[in-house]
């Protein structure tokens, strides 16, 4: 029996903490400056609307560094699928026969929303990649579906 093939996929998070330090302190500065210098010239009401936007802007900053920490694993073996999905500290995996699961790209509801990748079996479903772009879900739903096969159909073992 040959070893299992394993795909991960991790949110793009190009940002390093560094990085993301020294952008948000260049950021604050024009900010900063311009809400301090008008509540020097008695314009002080600019002051609180300064600091909500810079606390927002850091907020959004640590939410996108987190990411990083996402991960999916699928591995698919002769008999089985499984998705190991870690995300803040939350750990769950889910396996699939692979004998009788279906990889399913499905159309977005709206025109602007993303499509979903699922791969379901016996009633249960697991979502895939719902953080990557509409190219690599397409990408990714082509090689699983060549990996795993349609409902009664295991491709041969590569």
């Amino acid at each position: 029996m040959d070893s299992p093939l394993r795909i991960e996929i991790r949110p793009n998070c190009s940002l390093t903490v560094r990085q993301a330090r020294v952008f948000f302190g260049l950021a604050c500065i024009a900010p900063a400056g311009i809400a301090l210098y008008l509540t020097g010239r008695g314009f002080w009401p600019v002051l609180p609307f300064a600091g909500a936007e810079l606390a927002f802007l850091g907020w959004a900053l640590r939410g996108s560094l987190r990411r990083r920490f996402q991960l999916q694993r699928i591995t698919v073996t002769e008999s089985d699928v499984s998705v190991e999905t870690r995300h803040r500290g939350h750990h769950a995996q889910v396996v699939f026969p692979r004998h009788w699961a279906q990889v399913k790209l499905r159309r977005p509801a709206a025109r602007l929303h993303p499509s979903r990748l699922t791969i379901e079996s016996h009633g249960r479903q697991c979502e895939l990649g719902s953080f990557l772009t509409e190219e690599e879900r397409r990408g990714l739903a082509l090689r699983l579906q060549r990996l795993i096969g349609h409902v009664n159909e295991s491709p041969s073992w590569p």
